[in-house]
């Protein structure tokens, strides 16, 4: 099968009537050109051009698969065409899932030094829409095409989905100032943290998830884990139920350091246990995010940490 651009080769021979007038319409040499045809007849076992002294002209058999060239041609150029609108619109628009301590408080940032970036350098920045969820949530919107782009605080690498590390979060145990652990000094062990009943997100979320993987890090797989004390759908539905004094709460610093500040909630030293976790963007596709929008996104938010 020839390839495209020796088909596009034989139909400016076909116009121009020779060899020299069709490499100059495709600005190649005379030499490139015959060597198209050469290479194109002997692949197919056909002979498509007749030469001469008076210039070159196409054998029937040319004539025909001129025909043939042209039609081709003229879809492939659509489907080109067809392409760049899409990737024009991959880059104008970008659909966002992401956990619900990215989404309230690095997102934003994330963002808008996007946005700045993109206006130093003269370049619309993308209409971005956000749907904030809890981490397997986002994750299955990005499986099912629902997203583009998602970022996931999930332990380990999550499966059907593409992913890259682009920042880190550590996670604070905090009570309120009138829960008995305010006042220690002495750090909560692992164990203590698991025979405690915590007051936590839903199952799904990337918290809940990451704290239950670093108690069985810490202690064992088969360790059993007291059930939470309360299970609230958002990080400030936690936060609130830690002020009122439902219990201690394993919590992302960033969403809770206001409170931390002003002294509102206290965080309990720990000991044995990891509370560091990796957050990650999650693509479909290819090894490294596809081109355009999300590609740009995510290689700008992992340059942010360097």
């Amino acid at each position: 099968m020839p390839d495209l651009n020796a088909l596009e080769v034989l139909l400016a021979v076909a116009a121009h009537g020779s060899l020299t007038a069709a490499a100059r319409h495709l600005n190649l040499t005379q030499q490139a050109v015959s060597a198209r045809i050469r290479s194109m007849e002997a692949l197919t076992g056909v002979q498509m051009v007749i030469r001469t002294s008076h210039g070159s002209t196409l054998t029937p058999a040319g004539h025909v698969v001129a025909g043939w060239a042209d039609g081709l041609l003229d879809t492939a150029h659509r489907i080109d065409s067809g392409l760049a609108s899409l990737r024009t619109d991959a880059r104008a628009h970008l659909r966002i899932a992401a956990s619900l301590t990215i989404a309230e408080q690095l997102l934003p940032h994330w963002l808008m030094s996007h946005r700045a970036q993109a206006h130093r350098h003269q370049v619309e920045p993308p209409k971005v829409t956000v749907v904030a969820s809890n981490s397997a949530q986002a994750i299955a919107a990005v499986r099912d095409g629902d997203a583009d782009l998602g970022f996931v605080e999930s332990p380990g690498t999550p499966k059907a989905v593409r992913s890259r590390i682009v920042d880190h979060d550590e996670l604070v145990v905090v009570v309120a100032r009138a829960h008995p652990w305010a006042k220690r000094t002495v750090p909560v062990t692992a164990e203590e943290l698991s025979a405690t009943s915590l007051v936590t997100r839903e199952s799904g979320s990337g918290t809940r998830e990451f704290l239950s993987d670093a108690i069985r890090s810490a202690l064992g797989p088969s360790h059993p884990q007291a059930a939470p004390a309360m299970e609230m759908p958002t990080t400030s539905g936690v936060r609130s139920a830690v002020l009122a004094n439902a219990g201690p709460a394993v919590l992302s610093r960033l969403s809770v350091v206001d409170d931390l500040t002003l002294g509102r909630l206290v965080a309990v030293p720990h000991d044995g246990i990891v509370l560091r976790r990796d957050l990650r963007a999650v693509w479909m596709g290819g090894r490294i995010p596809p081109a355009g929008a999300i590609r740009d996104l995510v290689g700008h938010v992992a340059a942010l940490r360097n």
